[in-house]
């Protein structure tokens, strides 16, 4: 499977956690959780770990974490170009 592409499924959603549809995508670097966020579901300001530039609140963008036990504890937000991107990084790229 190429980084560039994901399998995508549904996936239920975890209790406690904002309203959204949630897919699991499978990428080279493992199963990820993934829920896209409207702008207008959106209030905070946050930081991309992609590209390391602030997402503003009411700003669309996504939300990942990966799918084990305990790993909406590594959930992240980020501009959805650089999630798709981040597998092509290179040497020294972020975890996430």
């Amino acid at each position: 499977m190429s980084p560039r592409r994901a399998r995508r499924r549904e996936s239920s959603r975890p209790l406690g956690f904002p309203t959204g549809l949630d897919t699991v995508e499978e990428w080279p670097d493992g199963e990820w959780k993934v829920r896209i966020l409207t702008g207008a579901s959106s209030t905070k300001d946050y930081r991309c770990p992609g590209c390391d530039q602030e997402i503003r609140g009411g700003r669309p963008h996504l939300v990942a974490w990966p799918n084990w036990p305990g790993g909406d504890e590594e959930r992240r937000h980020w501009h959805q170009t650089c999630w798709r991107k981040r597998l092509d990084r290179g040497p020294g790229r972020s975890r996430y």
